[in-house]
C-alpha cells in the first residue's frame, strides 16, 4: 500500500491563499477575460494589423510607413503598452495589388484576431480592402493612401457608423495646394496634367481638374500613362504643342522620374508640380539632376533643425541605421497613426471595435505627433486629421533631398 501523499506545508498554503486573493483584487478591464485565467492572459499582446506595399514600385512609401509604425510601437511598449498589454504588429505585404490587399485584410481580421488596422498606401488597394474593416466593425486608420473618397465610402444613412479614419492629406486638399502654387504663386494658366492609370492617378487627376475649374481654368492637356512605362516622349510632345507652361503630376516615383528625364531629353524647361509622391526616393534617385526644382504637397518635410522632429529622426536612425527616410511623410504619418490609435484604445479602456471607434471620434486627450499635435482630430462627421490646404506644406527637391519651398511653411512647421 502506497504511503499517503505528503501534506502541504502551512507556508505554501498561506502563499496559495494570498495569490488567490491577489487575483480577485486585480482590476477588471472591459473586453478582457476575468477570474483566475485573467492573470495568465494579461500579457497577451494587443494585435494590430499593418498592411502596405513592402516590395515593388510603391515600396519606398510602404517601408517608410512600416518603420514609422514600428518606432511608435517600440515607444508605446517601452512605456507599458496599452491597457497593460504590449502592442504586437501583424504586418503583411499587399504588393500594391487591389485583390491582394483585400485578401490580406480578411486574413488579418478572421485569422489573426486584430483589434484595429493601420497602413494602406495605394488608393485602389484602400478602396478594395477597407470595406472588410467596415463590415467587421474594426477601425482602420489609413496612414498613407490619399484618395478623396476613402473616408466617405461608408456614410449614413446606408452605414450608421464609419470605421475608416485617415491621417494623410486627401487628394482634394493636395490638388488645391498644387494649383495654388501653379496659378496663384507662379501666375501660370496653361497647365498639363500627367497621371498614371491607377485609381490613385485617375482620381487625383479629377481633383486637379476640379481645382482648376474653381479658378475658371481647364488643363490644356491631360495625359495618362501606365505603370512601368519607360518613355513619356509622345505625351510630353503633345503637352508642349498645346502650349503647357507646367506639368502637374499624379503618379508614383519610377514613372515620375521618366517624366522628368523626358523633359530633359526634349530640352523643355517647364516646372513639375505634383502630389506628395514627388518626394519618393525612387523619383529623386532615378531622375537625378532632372528632379531638381520639382515641387509637391507635403504633410512632413524632414528637417533636423525643427525641435519637434529631433526625437523621431533619432529613433529612425537608431532603428534603420540611416538618416535618410525614403518617403518622410509616409514615415511620419505611420508613426502618428499608431499614437492616435493607442490613445483611443486607452480612452475606450477596451479592445472592442465599437468602443475604439467612438473614442477616436471623441478623443479627449491631445496626442503629440511628429506632424502636429492632434487635439480632437476626429468627430462623428469628420474622419480626417487634415481639413484645410493651409495645413499642408510645399516641398521642393533641392540638392537631392526635399526641403521647404517657402520659409513661411518651415516657420509654421516649427510651431506645430
Amino acid at each position: 500500500m502506497s504511503p499517503p501523499p505528503p501534506s502541504r506545508p502551512p507556508v505554501f498554503q498561506r502563499l496559495l491563499q494570498f495569490l488567490v486573493l491577489l487575483l480577485a483584487l486585480l482590476p477588471i478591464v472591459p473586453g478582457l477575460p476575468t477570474g483566475p485565467a485573467a492573470h495568465a492572459q494579461a500579457v497577451v499582446p494587443v494585435r494590430i494589423g499593418v498592411s502596405g506595399p513592402f516590395t515593388g514600385g510603391s515600396s519606398p512609401m510602404g517601408i517608410s510607413m512600416r518603420e514609422g509604425i514600428r518606432i511608435a510601437a517600440a515607444e508605446i511598449n517601452a512605456g507599458g503598452g496599452v491597457l497593460g498589454r504590449p502592442i504586437e504588429l501583424v504586418e503583411r505585404d499587399d504588393e500594391a495589388r487591389n485583390e491582394r490587399g483585400a485578401q490580406i485584410v480578411q486574413e488579418l481580421i478572421n485569422k489573426e484576431g486584430i483589434v484595429a488596422g493601420l497602413g494602406i498606401v495605394n488608393t485602389g488597394v484602400a478602396l478594395a480592402s477597407q470595406r472588410h474593416y467596415q463590415l467587421a466593425r474594426i477601425p482602420i486608420i489609413t496612414s498613407v493612401a490619399t484618395g478623396s473618397l476613402l473616408t466617405r465610402q461608408f456614410l449614413p444613412p446606408e452605414f450608421p457608423y464609419n470605421y475608416v479614419f485617415r491621417v494623410s492629406a486627401s487628394d482634394t486638399l493636395q490638388a488645391e495646394v498644387i494649383v495654388e502654387e501653379a496659378v496663384a504663386r507662379r501666375g501660370l494658366r496653361r497647365l498639363a496634367i500627367f497621371h498614371d492609370a491607377t485609381n490613385y492617378g485617375m482620381l487625383g487627376s479629377e481633383d486637379l481638374i476640379r481645382a482648376l475649374q474653381r479658378r475658371n481654368l481647364a488643363p490644356v492637356a491631360v495625359e495618362r500613362f501606365q505603370l512601368r512605362q519607360a518613355d513619356m516622349t509622345r505625351q510630353l510632345q503633345r503637352a508642349r504643342e498645346a502650349g503647357a507652361q507646367a506639368v502637374l503630376t499624379y503618379g508614383i516615383g519610377p514613372e515620375l522620374a521618366q517624366i522628368a528625364n523626358g523633359l530633359a531629353r526634349l530640352n523643355w524647361q517647364v516646372p513639375i508640380i505634383g502630389s506628395w509622391t514627388l518626394a519618393m526616393s525612387n523619383f529623386i534617385d532615378n531622375a537625378g539632376p532632372n528632379a531638381e526644382g520639382a515641387r509637391m504637397a507635403q504633410t512632413f518635410i524632414q528637417d533636423p533643425e525643427i525641435p519637434a522632429q529631433r526625437a523621431f529622426l533619432e529613433a529612425w536612425h537608431n532603428m534603420t541605421g540611416t538618416e535618410r527616410i525614403p518617403v518622410p511623410p509616409a514615415a511620419a504619418q505611420g508613426y502618428d497613426s499608431l499614437l492616435i490609435l493607442a490613445a483611443a484604445i486607452r480612452q475606450a479602456n477596451s479592445l472592442e471595435g465599437d468602443r475604439i471607434r467612438a473614442a477616436l471620434e471623441d478623443l479627449r486627450t491631445p496626442v503629440q505627433g511628429v506632424i502636429m499635435t492632434y487635439d480632437r482630430p476626429y468627430s462623428r462627421d469628420n474622419h480626417e486629421t487634415l481639413t484645410s490646404p493651409a495645413q499642408i506644406h510645399l516641398g521642393e527637391v533641392r540638392g537631392g533631398r526635399v526641403v521647404f519651398a517657402y520659409d513661411d511653411d518651415r516657420q509654421r512647421a516649427t510651431r506645430q
